[in-house]
């Protein structure tokens, strides 16, 4: 049995009346298995496979009790469109996780929105820089604690979008040293603490300032 429908654009009090009868939402992304059929009905923004109830939708779930029914249903409400990472989408990203391969980030803001709750982020080696992708380092471009801005690729594996930091444009945008201070870019690959002097290696965005 397949079941997907979009949700209904539903009132911002029956949302509200229907987030305070339930824990915090959950945030979900289309293709993330959420319960089982034994468990929960499918609602609007779900679907089954193969006995387990699937989102549709990128937004967030929710579970309801009908009169008559016995299991709850589960449903997906679309939050805004700009709430949710799209493709080409620039977000801003907290570094949660380096290793060799990859780093992994907790993406907070689309754009200019905040989101509620993070979704999951993964720059891969390949994409953090547009030339000489070979000699990348991921230790001398990002640490955890850092704050990038990134484009998003794509929905990749495990419900983690990937990112790419391979524009001048993108990258770290605030770090702290390692004696707690918020560092300065000095160049394309370089910040500097103000307290002791020392340099660290980052992958350092060149922000453009908005004019008046």
């Amino acid at each position: 049995m397949i079941f997907c429908s979009d949700t209904p654009h539903l009132p911002e009090v029956a949302v509200t009346i229907l987030s305070t009868n339930m824990a915090a939402p959950r945030v979900c992304v289309p293709g993330e298995r959420l319960f089982s059929t034994a468990d929960c009905e499918a609602g609007p923004g779900t679907y089954v496979h193969h006995g387990y109830i699937y989102s549709c939708l990128a937004g967030y779930m929710h579970k309801r009790k009908t009169e008559g029914k016995e299991l709850s249903i589960v449903e997906v409400i679309r939050q805004k469109e700009d709430a949710v990472p799209r493709i080409g989408s620039i977000v801003t990203a907290k570094v949660t996780s380096v290793s060799g391969r990859m780093c992994k980030c907790a993406i907070t803001c689309v754009e200019r929105t905040t989101l509620r709750e993070p979704f999951r982020g993964l720059i891969r080696k390949e994409d953090v820089r547009a030339t000489e992708k070979d000699r990348v380092e991921m230790y001398k471009c990002f640490r955890p604690g850092d704050i990038v801005l990134a484009r998003v690729l794509s929905l990749g594996d495990a419900n983690c979008y990937l990112l790419s930091t391979a524009e001048n444009e993108l990258g770290v945008v605030l770090a702290l040293s390692e004696a707690g201070a918020q560092m300065v870019p000095v160049s394309w690959c370089d910040m500097q603490c103000p307290k002791t002097g020392s340099k660290e290696f980052r992958k350092v965005a060149k922000v453009q300032l908005q004019q008046e």
